[in-house]
């Protein structure tokens, strides 16, 4: 049973129906088919504005593409310190940028807090040659820690970039998962809230390869095509892309594999809670779990066969558990089992160490 990511799943049922009905006849190449038209307007009405919309096949291409539309050579752009721009994309922001500095900001449960983000950017040399620019703000939702940012705290992060004209960035490889947890609108958690940029993820979350870059003032968008094939993601057969996600907005199934995802991840944290000796790094927001188990339990379960990733965040050495939109309730259920029966010697040694005192 594999709890390393969203991402060793396979893909959603409709979305597999969605690219064999692409599959017949023509369809002109380069984003120039129906479907790629569709789904333009589609996230128009799903995000209630007007908005300019790029389908890649990647999370990093989407978060360095869109990125390096805002930020020259000699610009920085602000971010968590265990943000994927910074932690896990090779260099891929620096790249397309052509040189940009991820200036890296600390924060609780994975969030950059806008009292952080005015404090680095009054201090940032603007204007001072020697010191290189604020280009842009991003933040990742839901976070690299699976918390997710509340709307307030995105306004205020929008209202000290947009104080110093800078434009905010959100990586969103588990946008669904977060909006689920906030029920709100797609509208209300970006551009109403100030979000200039969007990395929408449809990967983690039922499909194959199928990302997009929204902006949502057009206008920022200029160069972006060009950007996006000279970075190798104006795709020939873009209709596959694009059916995979139109048929991810269909019949809100995006929404429902979050929810399960969340669900499944919330009842995995109500397990471990009773669980003698095992801790919770941060809290559960969306679909994914930071857990610290005592090493009796962590050896029981990896011998029992079960998958997940040591982690270390924040200088802290963890284990992350993720849930996605096909996790089976038996497998969270056994994982618990195990980890119950696991823990029971640690109890049973306690108890008899109380007696004995």
């Amino acid at each position: 049973m594999n709890f390393c990511s969203d991402n060793v799943t396979g893909a959603s049922p409709e979305i597999l129906s969605a690219l064999i009905a692409a599959n017949g006849g023509a369809a002109m190449p380069y984003g120039a088919d129906d479907i790629t038209q569709r789904l333009q307007q589609r996230f128009c009405d799903l995000f209630e504005t007007n908005l300019s919309m790029f389908p890649v096949a990647t999370g990093s291409a989407a978060n360095a593409l869109a990125l390096s539309v805002v930020a020259p050579p000699y610009g920085a752009i602000y971010c968590h310190a265990e943000a994927h721009i910074n932690v896990d994309e090779c260099g891929a922001p620096e790249l397309f940028t052509g040189g940009a500095k991820l200036v890296t900001l600390p924060g609780e449960n994975g969030k950059i807090t806008a009292e952080a983000l005015a404090h680095a950017l009054a201090h940032a040399g603007i204007g001072f040659v020697h010191h290189v620019q604020p280009a842009a703000v991003s933040i990742t939702q839901a976070t690299e820690a699976g918390t997710v940012y509340t709307l307030e705290e995105i306004r205020a992060i929008a209202q000290v970039a947009h104080q110093y004209h800078l434009p905010l960035h959100l990586d969103g490889a588990r946008f669904a998962n977060a909006l689920v947890s906030l029920g709100c609108t797609p509208a209300e958690m970006t551009w109403q809230a100030g979000v200039d940029m969007l990395s929408f993820g449809a990967t983690k979350n039922g499909a194959i390869a199928a990302e997009a870059v929204l902006f949502f003032n057009p206008e920022q968008a200029a160069g972006f095509e060009y950007r996006r094939k000279r970075g190798g993601h104006l795709f020939s057969k873009m209709r596959f892309l694009s059916a995979q996600l139109e048929a991810y907005l269909t019949d809100d199934l995006w929404l429902r594999n979050a929810a399960h995802a969340n669900r499944l991840a919330q009842r995995l944290a109500a397990g471990l809670r009773k669980i003698p000796g095992v801790t919770l790094a941060y809290p559960v927001e969306a679909n994914e779990l930071f857990v610290r188990f005592p090493d009796p339990i962590l050896k029981g379960l990896q011998a029992d066969g079960f998958q997940f990733y040591a982690w270390e965040s924040d200088g802290r050495s963890m284990v992350r558990l993720v849930t996605a939109f096909n996790t089976a309730e038996a497998d969270v259920d056994a994982f618990l089992s195990a980890a119950q029966r696991h823990s029971r010697p640690i109890v049973d040694e306690a108890v008899d160490e109380a007696i004995a005192s």
